[in-house]
């Protein structure tokens, strides 16, 4: 008699790996004032390490469109897991043994492989498993990314505070221990396919489809309002209340993805009471206000708090446009998965590059450039607006 398959390694496995990708996106720009004054590596050149980043996660989602189901979810996810610590690793010993640029560029490309990979094939992997309330096991899912980057800045602040910032490798080397267990985890958890071969959609018939045109909307403004606020957090901290740098990086990186995991939390305990659109559309609006709030208000206090609860506002809008878009678009198997992280990679690219632009445009004013942010959450309205409106019109349909 053989046992009933144990998909709660499965999910086990997928929380470590989206914790893994936090570690990727959070370690490094923690160390970007080191590699500056250690190695003599320019402050441009420095930027450049999260364009890096970002640009190999674009690419791997691209490529993830048909890649992934020719080789499977299991190769993949412990091909991510073992690139990302492989990157992790280079990232402590290549800078000493080449050119230090060439080598933490080298280094993050490698990780960043890794990154990209899970981010497009660890929804899929969840949403194939047969759990109950699938929206909520989405949304506590991705809250471990949240977790993740909250462990990540505060265990990183501890470490440099009692050992020193000099030793900052070996704590890249312990961060990699992360990914080098869960290579076991994946290796012997179930993993189901999402869509039975040859059924899933294809690219040309996502774009085809309008509900699909909305998914993309969804997810780029989903990407942008996250990452406009997040990125800019610790500048608007320092530059508002005039507090240290490890200061306000606890004060705005740290306390917005604490309270974006908490609202990713709740909807994951809850999600089965609370209708997702509707969770949606109120979260966009508070995304909204609290963009207002740090852009507009001229009482630090005020602003940093828009700053903080920003971060709850946007928690459900990545996976809650997955689950929205999986669930209407039942067919539409890794590739839809893979286009939908490539548009919330764009966004996440586009929107603090927005930010910055404005800003540098008004006289480095953050706040102005916060201001131009709130653009995103404005279009999520309208996008949620019209799904419901379709929805409803979907019901009245069938009841008439």
């Amino acid at each position: 008699m053989t046992s009933a398959p144990n998909y709660k390694k499965t999910l086990t496995a997928c929380y470590l790996g989206f914790a893994t990708q936090a570690i990727a996106a959070n370690f490094a720009p923690l160390l970007f004032l080191t590699f500056h004054e250690s190695y003599g590596i320019s402050l441009g050149k420095i930027a450049f390490i999260s364009f890096v980043l970002f640009f190999v996660q674009l690419i791997v989602d691209i490529i993830c469109t048909n890649l992934t189901d020719m080789i499977g979810y299991r190769a993949c996810v412990i091909a991510s897991e073992s690139l990302s610590a492989l990157g992790f690793i280079g990232l402590a010993f290549l800078p000493e043994l080449m050119d230090p640029f060439t080598g933490i560029l080298i280094s993050v490309g490698i990780y960043a492989v890794g990154s990209g990979l899970i981010e497009v094939v660890g929804s899929p992997i969840v949403e194939a498993c047969p759990f109950e309330n699938k929206e909520s096991v989405m949304s506590l899912l991705h809250s471990f990314y949240c977790w993740g980057c909250v462990a990540v800045i505060t265990v990183s602040s501890l470490f440099f505070r009692i050992f020193g910032i000099e030793n900052w490798k070996i704590l890249a080397c312990i961060w990699a221990v992360i990914p080098l267990v869960n290579i076991y985890n994946f290796s012997t958890c179930p993993i189901e396919k999402l869509v039975e071969d040859g059924k899933g959609m294809k690219i040309r018939e996502l774009f085809g489809n309008s509900v699909f045109f909305l998914g993309i909307i969804l997810m780029v403004c989903a990407g942008a309002s996250e990452l406009s606020m997040a990125q800019w957090a610790s500048a608007f901290a320092e530059s508002a209340l005039g507090i240290s740098k490890t200061a306000g990086d606890l004060a705005g990186p740290c306390l917005f993805a604490v309270t974006m995991g908490l609202s990713r939390s709740i909807y994951g305990k809850f999600g089965g009471r609370i209708e997702l659109t509707g969770y949606m559309l109120a979260s966009a609006v508070m995304c909204l206000i609290c963009y207002a709030m740090a852009s507009l208000s001229h009482i630090p206090l005020i602003g940093l708090a828009g700053c903080i609860f920003c971060g709850f506002s946007v928690g459900i809008m990545w996976p809650g446009t997955i689950s929205i878009m999986s669930k209407r678009l039942p067919a539409g198997g890794t590739a839809l998965f893979a286009m939908l992280a490539m548009a919330g990679d764009m966004g996440g690219a586009s929107g603090p590059g927005l930010v910055g632009l404005i800003a540098g445009l008004s006289g480095d004013d953050i706040s102005r450039g916060l201001c131009a942010g709130a653009f995103f959450p404005a279009t999520m309205i309208i996008c949620i607006l019209i799904i419901r409106a379709r929805t409803a019109s979907g019901k009245s349909k069938k009841t008439g």
